[in-house]
């Protein structure tokens, strides 16, 4: 057997802070004098350093691991151990290794479990997050739906019926206005297709006079059906009357250039 064979439980021990009296003293004496006995002793402190900190960091190198387990797989043996000079005896080393041993065992399977529930926890957060940006999405479609809801169902809402000019009343049209919050529901039926490069544009006509203002721009389905919800309209404006022109595919905007298709006749 090895010099530093004899040593190896103690350095283990030593690097737990298990050891004093004369087997402290003779180890340190030891480690003076031995460059590698040295560098195992600093590996023994790493590893159990890095099992430490499991709790609270990410999981520690395979190799540290390896070394301390080795470790404590070394203190089972050491009642094939020879003592040396100044030691305690076999059984003593024994009996004091084999009451160190399943503390270690418990200490490592410690680390593993706080390990797994770091990564639980890591999940956990993800999943939370996740829940967070669903509920806040759904939270704004409510708030959409209740606005068209209460404007429907506002009685001070003003309701045109829009109709199509100097012709039987196939194609149709109803604006719902609420000016407190500027909110506006428009719905269209039995529109004409679009001819190539055009487009329908609905505008505001204000009460007192002012000039005509954009509500949006808008294309049927194939039926001929078409809803405009709440397009960006200045504040306080009170609505004398809507009107659906046909317009250049990119929209007049600042005022009618294309021909009335339907116009509000009021309730």
């Amino acid at each position: 057997m090895s010099l530093h064979e004899e040593f190896a439980d103690d350095l283990a021990l030593y690097a737990l802070g298990s050891l004093d009296g004369a087997e402290r003293q003779t180890i340190e004496k030891h480690l003076e004098e031995c460059a590698s006995c040295r560098r195992e002793l600093e590996l023994l402190r790493g590893d159990s350093s890095l099992l430490a900190l499991t709790t609270a960091g990410p999981k520690p190198p395979a190799r540290a691991r390896q070394r301390f387990v080795s470790a404590i797989a070394e203190e089972s043996k050491v009642s094939s151990r020879l003592p040396v000079a100044g030691a305690t005896s076999t059984s003593e080393r024994r009996r004091r290794s084999w009451w160190l041993v399943p503390g270690l065992v418990t200490l490592a399977a410690l680390a593993l479990v706080c390990i797994d529930l770091w990564r639980q926890n890591s999940t956990l957060h993800e999943d939370v997050a996740s829940l967070r940006a669903q509920i806040a999405d759904q939270g704004s479609k409510l708030e959409q739906a209740n606005e068209v809801v209460a404007t429907l169902l506002d009685p001070e809402a003003t309701k045109i019926e829009l109709v199509a000019v100097g012709n039987k009343p196939q194609p149709r049209g109803k604006a719902i206005y609420e000016r407190r919050n500027r909110n506006l529901i428009f719905f269209a039926s039995n529109l004409p297709p679009l001819p190539a490069e055009k487009i329908y544009e609905l505008w505001l006509f204000p009460a007192n006079g002012g000039a005509p203002i954009a509500a949006g721009l808008f294309k049927p389905d194939a039926r001929g059906s078409a809803t405009v919800v709440n397009p960006p309209l200045p504040e306080g404006v009170e609505a004398k009357n809507f009107v659906v022109t046909l317009e250049p595919e990119s929209g007049s905007h600042e005022s009618p250039r294309g021909t009335p298709v339907i116009v509000g006749v009021g309730e």
